[in-house]
């Protein structure tokens, strides 16, 4: 009797059981914090960037097509790769743009980048993918969709 008593008083590993079940706790924490501030990242990139490729955009200059040197890119494309250089750490498909414009005596918008006088708005759909598997289920389809835009009125060329 006396010996079952004292096995069971027994401490030895108690601190190995603690660290087993408190360790995986702090690690989906510490790996949700990380997620979440880079969720915070991707946010601010983007609207950073938007809003710099809109800048660029409203000005009404190409940038040159570097798969063509001597040729230009077409409005679309100069504001795709503005946007792609604003933001250099995100993957940005293509079809995560839409351009459209409210020309300067509308009252709607229309699909397109419009020209001088026209209120051009550039809109990036980006999908985010958290990294820990817990955080996932809190999402629809485990992504975050991401919707910024910008919107500005576009200049006459400056020559």
């Amino acid at each position: 009797m006396m010996r079952a008593r004292k096995r069971y008083r027994d401490e030895r590993g108690a601190s190995l059981v603690e660290a087993a079940i408190v360790t995986p706790l702090l690690l989906l924490l510490t790996f949700g914090i990380v997620d979440f501030a880079t969720l915070l990242y991707v946010n601010l990139a983007l609207e950073s960037g938007v809003s710099q490729a809109t800048r660029y955009a409203v000005t009404g200059n190409l940038m040159e097509d570097p798969d063509n040197p001597g040729s230009q890119l077409s409005r679309p494309e100069t504001i795709k790769a503005a946007m792609r250089k604003a933001t250099p750490t995100l993957t940005i498909p293509d079809s995560a743009f839409s351009f459209s414009y409210m020309p300067a005596d509308g009252s709607s918008w229309v699909a397109g980048t419009g020209g001088p006088g026209d209120i051009q708005r550039v809109t990036v759909t980006y999908e985010w993918t958290p990294m820990t598997p817990l955080i996932k289920p809190f999402f629809p389809g485990g992504k975050v969709t991401l919707r910024v835009e910008s919107t500005m009125k576009n200049e006459g060329r400056f020559e």
